[in-house]
């Protein structure tokens, strides 16, 4: 698999109503003469009459101005009679209206002008009306049943004349209702004493708002948890800006290695200012070193920078064993994709033993990895930051992504994270960044034998020649003395299948010189297997 490094980044009273003529009242025999409007039809009834006159004094002498009975209506309030009926079409006087006294019983004398009293409540509101349209039937908005058609059957429609309904028994859906009232006036109650309470004594502002018992910050995250491990690793992450004595440059990321004031990341973040470049670290706290770069490794795609003035009280990140490291495994990511420091992300282990080949920034493909795949987000930016495990050990260097276009590093455009990244395995960048530290060059393990780099050819093939014309096989090196010649193709690397040269390079980096591997290879169709022990090579030249 060939990829990109996934890089760097770069309220008043209410006046009575007004005066209009005496309603007529209908005697009692009229009354109960009158049909009873269609229980359906929505018609607003007219208060009970009072039984006092205008003018009366109510008793216990108090006047025009006497207490109010029962508390009603409150006292400073004016007292008016409902309005009136208003005539349609003009006509006078109205039509006359029968009207029972709700609280005796009896009838008021016919044409006596209706007075307000103590008694006198407001009416309620009117039902929903029914709408007729011209030369239609008439719909009822909202009433139960269909209406009637123009022309027939009852209704009541805007424009016809006004009629008082029978009235309904005390025992109907009055009571329901209001039992309904109570309970919702009783259920109100509450919640409005419970806001109330809540809004005085949590918030002075006006508004009912709800507090949480605790504070986010008095929440205890338990150590394993991705907040736990963030909070543990960040302070030992910095941001990488490398600029070249020409002015470019870009950002990545590294780690703190040891408590030297060694940090390490990727050889591509740092590259720009290898020769006589600037280079800077930058902790999340804000704190900002000088560094220079102490060794690095094209082949790894490893580098060790170290801080000048470092600090002395930096805390290098645990270790972990990438060896042991399972597909499913869960990982955190720690970088600052597209300049943005500090981003923790999360994913799985999707694979392992990945080889991959990936672009240095030059253009070429010089880094060669058996890799660690995660779907942890990494972008332009996450380079040389460390890939963690659920405890916050380091089990890789992020390292390069998969791109779908031609994006990333080395392309026109930075492309994103489509969930493949890589990384390299922290035993083998351990080893390298020791390295690094004692020597200021890489040492890598080698066969002593040119392998052709394209794949699809079945396993990794000893070409005929080395580059410049020289032999493919080195002379007395361990390809050599396996007996290993030009045109064998090595397909298995212990118990590592090998299907491309670039594969084999990936497989043979993870160890280290002096090592005793086992290789399989096939010539003329049969298949060989023989042990060999590996060398070493120093520097990227």
């Amino acid at each position: 698999m060939s990829t990109e490094n996934e890089g760097k980044s770069e309220g008043t009273q209410v006046p009575p109503a007004p005066s209009a003529p005496p309603v007529p009242v209908e005697s009692p025999s009229a009354a109960s003469q009158a049909p009873a409007p269609d229980a359906g039809a929505p018609t607003t009834p007219l208060p009970a009459a009072p039984h006092q006159a205008p003018d009366a004094v109510p008793a216990g002498g108090a006047g025009a101005t006497g207490a109010p009975e029962d508390g009603w209506p409150p006292p400073g309030t004016p007292r008016t009679a409902p309005a009136p009926y208003a005539p349609v079409d003009g006509d006078w006087p109205p039509p006359t209206v029968p009207h029972a006294s709700a609280a005796h019983g009896s009838a008021a004398p016919q044409g006596s002008p209706v007075a307000p009293g103590n008694d006198w409540q407001n009416p309620p509101p009117p039902a929903t009306p029914l709408y007729a349209d011209a030369g239609a039937g008439t719909h009822a908005y909202g009433a139960d049943g269909a209406g009637a058609g123009a022309g027939g059957g009852s209704g009541t429609v805007w424009g016809a004349s006004y009629q008082q309904p029978a009235p309904k028994s005390g025992r109907g859906r009055g009571g329901l209702v209001a039992a309904v009232l109570v309970a919702a006036l009783v259920a109100g109650g509450l919640g409005g004493g419970l806001g109330y309470t809540l809004a005085r004594n949590d918030d002075n502002s006006g508004s009912t708002t709800v507090s949480a018992s605790t504070d986010g910050g008095a929440v205890k995250r338990d150590p394993g948890t991705v907040a736990g491990v963030a909070a543990r690793a960040l302070p030992s992450t910095v941001t990488i800006e490398a600029q070249s004595s020409s002015g470019e440059g870009g950002t990545g990321t590294g780690f703190v290695f040891d408590t030297q004031g060694h940090i390490v990341t990727n050889n591509h973040v740092v590259a720009e200012a290898v020769d006589g470049g600037k280079l800077t670290a930058t902790f999340p706290d804000g704190k900002k070193y000088n560094a220079e770069v102490v060794g690095h490794a094209k082949g790894y795609d490893v580098a060790v920078i170290k801080l000048k003035n470092a600090p002395s009280d930096l805390k290098p990140l645990a270790l972990g064993n990438s060896d042991k490291v399972a597909v499913g495994d869960s990982t955190i990511a720690i970088g600052a994709p597209f300049g943005l420091s500090n981003t923790v992300t999360t994913g799985i282990i999707s694979a392992k033993n990945r080889p991959v080949a990936s672009s240095d920034g030059s253009g070429s493909s010089s880094s060669y990895m058996s890799a660690l795949q995660t779907d942890a987000s990494i972008n332009p930016g996450n380079s040389g930051g460390p890939l963690l495990d659920a405890s916050g050990n380091v089990i890789g260097i992020n390292s390069a992504i998969q791109s779908t276009g031609g994006g990333g590093l080395g392309g026109t455009t930075q492309s994103g994270s489509i969930g493949l990244g890589f990384a390299i395995p922290i035993n083998q960048a351990k080893y390298v960044a020791q390295q690094l530290i004692k020597t200021g060059e890489p040492v890598y393990a080698k066969i002593g034998a040119s392998v052709s780099l394209q794949e699809g050819s079945g396993g990794a093939k000893i070409t005929d020649t080395a580059e410049g014309g020289s032999s493919a096989v080195e002379s007395g090196g361990p390809a050599d003395q396996a007996g290993l010649k030009p045109g064998d193709v090595i397909t298995k690397l212990d118990d590592m299948v090998i299907d491309s040269g670039p594969t084999l390079i990936g497989e043979i980096w993870t160890h280290q010189p002096g090592d005793k591997v086992t290789i399989t290879y096939e010539r003329s169709g049969k298949t060989h297997t023989v042990d060999l022990t590996l060398g070493s090579r120093k520097g990227d030249n």
